[in-house]
């Protein structure tokens, strides 16, 4: 403070600012507004009438500072010295007058003591309202008188000019006079002091002779320097050098001050003095505040920021000129382009008081509240350099805000007031009152009725390091809650200031806290308010944010300033928050209007970036890096390089003879880019033809034509333009000519008709020869050739008047041509004169044809793009191309409709073929051409483009009730239309909420092949919403849009099943009323007889079929068969002998086979979505021999491949399809799920397969668990809604696995399940929030290749073929009967 307020200058005089000025029509809005009941305080005016002002004084004088207050109240005023309040009490030389002012008596300055020299303050003070401060003024008191140069003698010539030097301290420069011979000298048009003090003579003469000195009378006694005498000489008779006796030196001056520039001059003859200001020459005579003083020097007076500049002294006797320049800075005093306003606003409100200040240098602000300076904190915050932000406030907030704004030549006040209102009173309607947007109240009159209760649950369910958003449900008294708004209070833990955050339109349940600190605990609260007023706040709710890696902050003070036309100075400060040592910046610059951000790295705190293009906007930003990397990009700052002359010539430059004196030349800008600057004018030369002849100059502004005239007749000129720009004169254009006319023809008609026409065929060009019109009294500016078969209009060509032929190229041999010739000038065209030709045949025989490229291949790169490449025959062997040829390439979609191509050029042998379609296979080739010679089209080859996941959903989805069934919906859907591969998959979500999160809607996956899927047991007259997304091997598309469907009502009936079933309830071995079975009440005990003896028998069928099949083995196969056993199983231990190895089961599959499980969740709550897949490899029945088994096994096998629409049910699956179960919390829905088996190989359970028939069933089973759950732990195993199931599936020969379907995990798929899973989140109707273990469903793969040729084998070796057809045909029949049985 002290620093900058040395600099100020005396004499500086400030116009009050008034704070707080009252209007009467706003406070008579505010009472009028104020609801029924309650008063609003109105604002009080409390502002100065007079404010103090910067003093210079002497010692032992007294002086008054001026202050004056103006409330209601009278204001108690109190003064501050440098910051602390005066005891004015107990002071006998300072007192308090009446009107506040402060009066010094007897001002005590000296060498080591200067009590009174320093910072003065008026403050003022009215009980219970607030304090206001006035603006600081600055009290000098002048010092000891002190010479720090003295006069010392000299002559000068009559009627020069004389400097006498008497340099003080700037304080004691107004009590400085001057005396000649002892006697007091007076100022007058001749004689003049400089601000130093030092006295200049101009134009002296005899009576200026004599002794001189300055005298200082700052009180007390005066002081004198030395006497100088002064000595008049007569003039000289020869001429003397011009010399600066005082030349101007640079100044810095506040607006409103005066400045004086010397120039001071000695030389014979007497010299002639003029100013020039930024290389224009002053008009002094006219001017009211630049004036001439004696002797030349040139004072300014009421500066103002528009005199700022370079002046320049120059001085001219006709001899020589000398010359002398000095800069003017211009300082300004603080001034308030904006005012704060008075505010009223509630308790937790957030407020901002703007304040607009301008001054040079930029005037800092600080912000002060009842006379006591604002911190800036977490609550008060200086936004846009100016602006004061006060957050959450709290009653104690309320008083006078103030602006205060300096800079080193001034300062400035400007205030309002805060008035807090009670909640219940609604903020009157007054000019826009600056509420920040979060906080901007609508309170309007409450009406008396019931509040709403608390909202409920209030949870954070997203915390992050600066934002955390809260979530909440409806008061208990308003459960649809449509019509409440909410407001969330706020605060960090131990602050009593809350802040508040409102929702942004009715009914809305949620809101995003921003701008938090990071790794702090905050309490929230939330109020619900319907049209009564606001209700009972919400339990508070702690929440601590995330910590944050502690990164750099903005570099702060951020500046650009172009060096030259090609190069920009970037300077910056360090972060102030740089949370750690700060290790480098870089440097972010791009060329405004583009987006090609360029960076460098800068170890300082400035760079120069050099290359940049010359008079073009550029934008520059500053990151700072710490250990931890880049902190926070400051702002964008935009600097344009400086201007330069123009680096190219103007373009299209021509000439047009108007007669025989005068020619237009017309031209074109030069190219955008080359400028370098504003285009100020052109610059014209011209000279005669003869190079020795002189150029000529002519400057003319911006237009693009100039007509010089002037000219001789029937002469030959050369012209040349040249742009222009504020530096100088570009590159000038190529000399071109035109010749004058030899004399002044007639152009008011046009030509007339040439006189001559003749054609000259070719083969593929005509030449055309022609003589002017014989009139040569009228003008011809050129001539027009209009040519074409059969037509002379298909083409024309103009040419110059002078040309008299002209050859038509490009035409085609053997045919007949139309030609017209007509002569034009300004007025138009003239006659035309016809002519026809016929081009020669094209005797040259076809040239033969190329040889087609070789060795054409298609290499994919991705879902569009496709690479050919190919080889060349006719090219030397290094495949260099170094003629003219260039290859064509085509290619369209391998459809037998398509037989459209696209086609491409290219002069290399490769081509990059893009913007294909997706998984589409397409046919390239390649033909070449040079010259007139083309190949024929090469061989084709083939390449199909890759995968993309689909990029449109599902189509036409449509859900239907089942016939019958109320509970049952049947959804159906169209695959997409851009489905960009193989659909592998179609997951379909399913939820009754439609605004629910998307992972707490019910999935069911859908194998690809499928358009249709049944969904059981929903609740009757509930509507539920669809959304289905489609997969390929690439991932999931997009969704479709939800479509909704209301169950029907109606009561269970057939096909519907009970809400509530015992837990002992088992279904029976068939009925197709339910697909989990119905009560067996609806068959008799005969019946149910029937199908137990029935089963009975056809399990000893199946027992005496496997007893012949083993007895007719021979002993070598079994050798065989145990040899191979035991060497593919020897590193296995199995319980028992081989002697209690047992023959596998057979599993047979029919199409017209259908048994439904019999076993049942034993959960008897229909709406739990438990599943009964067992979680391990113990829970699973182990295989034996037993018919009911077997049925049992080959059921769950038979599910896996059911042909009928697949079905689930929202509750309990009842043995059916598991529960598909995802994790939520770590995986997004939208990744890829794989429904198919895996298809990688197990080698434990392969082998198993192999020698089933000599181990135990129960044994085979177990291991196979086993084995498959350890690869688990290797791989990510696909899960999907297949039961597990025993690796042999049926008579027929497993499929050789394909290797492209192997899981390949760089593709972005995920698991639904895996065992390394430990909690998952489930969603369901009725469960949704629910946490429970995920269950592992295990997938057996298919056997390898090896072990499937060994299974061949093997049952070729035992079986002959027509015993195994016949037993076959016997078995087929037996289960046509007891299918026959179980339907009647």
């Amino acid at each position: 403070m002290a620093a900058r307020g040395a600099r100020r200058l005396l004499g500086s005089l400030w116009i009050a600012l008034f704070l707080g000025q009252p209007d009467p029509a706003a406070a008579a809005r505010s009472s009028s507004q104020s609801p029924a009941g309650s008063t609003v305080r109105t604002f009080t005016p409390f502002y100065f009438l007079v404010e103090p002002v910067d003093t210079l004084s002497v010692r032992g004088a007294f002086v008054i500072l001026n202050c004056s207050a103006y409330c209601e109240t009278s204001p108690k005023i109190e003064w501050k010295k440098d910051g602390t309040f005066l005891n004015l009490v107990s002071d006998d030389r300072r007192q308090l007058l009446p009107d506040g002012s402060l009066l010094i008596n007897g001002v005590v300055h000296s060498k080591h003591n200067k009590p009174d020299e320093g910072y003065y303050q008026c403050v003022a003070t009215v009980e219970s309202l607030g304090t206001i401060v006035s603006r600081t003024a600055k009290l000098t008191v002048a010092g000891l008188p002190r010479f720090t140069s003295q006069p010392e003698s000299t002559s000068v010539y009559r009627g020069n000019s004389v400097i006498l030097n008497c340099e003080v301290n700037a304080d004691l420069v107004p009590f400085v006079r001057w005396e000649q011979d002892r006697q007091p000298f007076f100022l007058d048009d001749r004689i003049f002091t400089l601000p130093s003090g030092a006295l200049i003579i101009s134009n002296v003469t005899d009576g200026d002779g004599g002794l001189y000195r300055c005298v200082i009378e700052s009180g007390g006694s005066p002081k004198y320097s030395d006497e100088a005498e002064l000595k008049v000489l007569p003039d000289p008779e020869v001429p003397l050098n011009l010399v600066f006796l005082r030349q101007p030196s640079s100044l810095t001056k506040v607006t409103g001050q005066s400045a004086v520039f010397p120039c001071v001059t000695a030389g014979f003859p007497t010299p002639v003095i003029k100013w020039m200001r930024n290389e224009e020459e002053l008009t002094i005579e006219d001017s009211e505040r630049f004036l001439l003083l004696a002797g030349g020097s040139l004072e300014i007076s009421d500066i103002t920021e528009d005199d700022a500049g370079t002046y320049a002294c120059i001085v001219d006797n006709g001899n020589e000129t000398i010359e002398a320049q000095a800069d003017l800075i211009v300082q300004a005093p603080p001034e308030f382009l904006k005012l704060p306003a008075n505010i009223y606003a509630h308790e937790s409100m957030d407020i901002v008081f703007e304040c607009e200040v301008t001054g040079k240098p930029t005037p800092t602000v600080k912000w002060i509240k009842n006379g006591d300076m604002v911190i800036p904190s977490d609550y008060f915050k200086i936004v846009k350099e100016h602006n004061l932000q006060v957050l959450g406030l709290v009653k104690s907030d309320e008083g006078f805000y103030q602006c205060i704004a300096e800079n080193d030549v001034g300062n400035a006040q400007a205030g309002a007031q805060l008035i807090i209102l009670e909640h219940d009173v609604a903020i009157p309607t007054l000019p826009p009152t600056p509420l920040t947007s979060a906080t901007t109240d609508h309170l309007a009159p409450a009406t008396t009725g019931p509040l709403p209760s608390a909202p409920r649950d209030v949870v954070a369910s997203l915390v992050s390091t600066r934002f955390i958003k809260l979530t909440w449900r409806t008061p208990a008294s308003d459960p649809h809650g449509d019509n409440l708004t909410y407001t969330v209070f706020y605060t960090k833990e131990g602050i009593n200031r809350e802040r508040v955050e409102n929702t942004s339109r009715p009914g809305e349940m949620q809101v995003t806290i921003q701008n938090l600190m990071p790794e702090t605990v905050y309490v929230f609260r939330v109020v619900a308010q319907n049209k009564h007023g606001p209700g009972e706040s919400s339990v508070p709710l702690k929440v601590a944010t995330q910590p944050e890696v502690q990164l750099p902050g903005p570099a702060p003070n951020i500046r650009a300033y172009a060096n030259s036309p090609t190069s920009i100075t970037v300077t910056w400060d360090t972060p102030l928050s740089g949370n750690g040592e700060i290790q480098n910046y870089k440097l972010y610059y791009m060329e405004k209007g583009t987006d090609n951000e360029q960076d460098v790295d800068v170890g300082g705190h400035s760079y120069t970036i050099n290359g940049l293009k010359k008079y073009t906007e550029y934008s520059f930003r500053v990151v700072a890096y710490n250990k931890h990397g880049p902190g926070v990009s400051t702002q964008d700052v935009v600097v344009q390089t400086l201007s330069d002359v123009p680096s190219a010539a103007p373009q299209n430059l021509s000439l047009e003879v108007r007669n025989s004196k005068s020619i237009m030349i017309q031209w074109q800008p030069p190219p955008a880019g080359t400028h370098n600057g504003q285009i100020t004018g052109y610059k014209i030369r011209y000279r005669k033809a003869s190079r020795k002849s002189e150029v000529t100059e002519s400057i003319g502004g911006t237009q693009l034509f100039q007509l010089i005239e002037g000219l001789e007749r029937g002469t030959e000129y050369s012209f040349r333009v040249a742009a222009l720009t504020s530096n100088g004169t570009g590159p000038a254009t190529d000399w071109i000519s035109a010749e004058t006319f030899e004399s002044d023809l007639d152009e008011t008609r046009v030509p007339e008709v040439p006189s001559s026409l003749h054609v000259r065929p070719l083969v593929t060009s005509i030449v055309v020869s022609w003589t002017p019109p014989e009139n040569q009294n009228i003008v011809v500016r050129g001539y027009a050739i209009g040519y074409g078969i059969g037509s002379p209009h298909a083409q024309t060509i103009k040419v110059d008047y002078k040309q008299r032929y002209y050859t038509i190229e490009n035409l085609d041999p053997s045919s007949h041509y139309v030609i017209t010739l007509k002569a034009f000038n300004n007025v138009g065209e003239g006659i035309p004169l016809y002519e026809s030709a016929v081009t020669r045949p094209h005797t040259v025989p076809d040239p033969s044809p190329m040889m087609p490229p070789v060795g054409v291949q298609a290499s994919i790169l991705s879902h569009d793009t496709i690479r050919i490449t190919w080889a060349d025959n006719s090219l030397p062997k290094n495949q260099k191309i170094t003629d003219a040829r260039y290859y064509t390439v085509r290619w369209k979609t391998n459809i037998p409709a398509n037989t459209k191509y696209k086609t491409a050029n290219t002069t290399t042998l490769s081509y990059l073929v893009t913007s294909l379609k997706p998984n589409t296979l397409y046919e390239f080739s390649v033909m070449v051409t040079k010259g007139r010679r083309s190949s024929t089209w090469s061989m084709t080859a083939h390449g199909t483009t890759f995968e993309l996941v689909p990029t449109s959903p599902p189509k036409d989805v449509t859900v239907v009730s089942k016939e019958g069934k109320p509970r049952t919906i049947i959804v159906n859907w169209q695959p997409p239309s851009e489905a960009n591969g193989k659909i592998t998959g179609y997951i379909i979500y399913y939820s009754t909420d439609v605004n629910a999160e998307i992972h707490d809607w019910v999935i069911e996956p859908v194998v690809g092949n499928r358009l249709t899927h049944q969904i059981q047991e929903l609740t009757l007259d509930t509507p539920y919403y669809f959304k289905i997304q489609a997969r390929n091997s690439k991932g999931m598309g997009p969704m479709s849009e939800a479509v909704q469907f209301r169950t029907p009502k109606g009561s269970a009936g057939k096909g519907s099943r009970p809400l509530d079933i015992g837990p002992d309830y088992k279904p029976p071995m068939s009925g197709s009323n339910s697909p989990h079975g119905s009560p067996t009440s609806h068959l008799d005990s005969n019946m149910l007889l029937v199908i137990i003896v029935s089963v009975g028998v056809i399990t000893i069928v199946i027992v005496v079929i496997v007893a012949v099949f083993c007895t007719r083995r021979t002993t070598s196969h079994q050798k065989k068969k145990r040899a191979a056993c035991k060497s593919v199983n020897g590193s296995h231990k199995y319980k028992g002998n081989s002697k209690d190895v047992k023959p596998p089961d057979l599993w047979i599959h029919h199409e017209r086979l259908e048994l439904k499980p019999i076993d049942k969740s034993p959960d008897p709550n229909p709406i739990m979505t438990d599943t009964p897949i067992p979680r391990n490899s113990q829970d699973i029945t182990p295989v034996d021999n037993s018919m009911d088994s077997n049925i049992h096994q080959r059921r769950n096998s038979y599910r896996g491949h059911e042909s009928e629409d697949s079905m689930s049910t929202l509750a309990g699956r009842r043995g059916m399809r598991p529960k598909m179960m995802m994790p939520f919390d770590s995986q997004p829905p939208q990744q890829s799920v794989r429904n198919t088996p895996s298809t990688d190989t197990m080698p434990a359970s392969s082998s198993q397969t192999g020698c089933a028939d000599h181990q135990d069933p129960e044994s085979a089973t177990a291991s196979y668990l086993a084995n498959a759950q350890e690869e688990d732990s290797g791989q990510s195993l696909p899960t999907a809604h297949v039961r597990p199931s025993h690796p042999l599936k049926s008579f027929a020969v497993p499929a050789v696995p394909p290797t492209g379907s192997t899981y390949d995990p760089a593709l972005p798929s995920t698991p639904l399940l895996t065992q390394q899973v430990h909690s998952v989140k489930t969603a369901s109707i009725g469960t949704l929030g629910r946490t429970r273990p995920p269950m592992p469903v295990v997938v057996p793969s298919a056997p390898d290749v090896q072990e499937t040729t060994r299974m061949l084998e093997d049952s070729e070796s035992n079986y002959e073929p027509d015993e195994l057809t016949k037993e076959m045909a016997h078995l087929e029949g037996l289960m046509k009967d007891l299918n026959a049985i179980t339907t009647a």
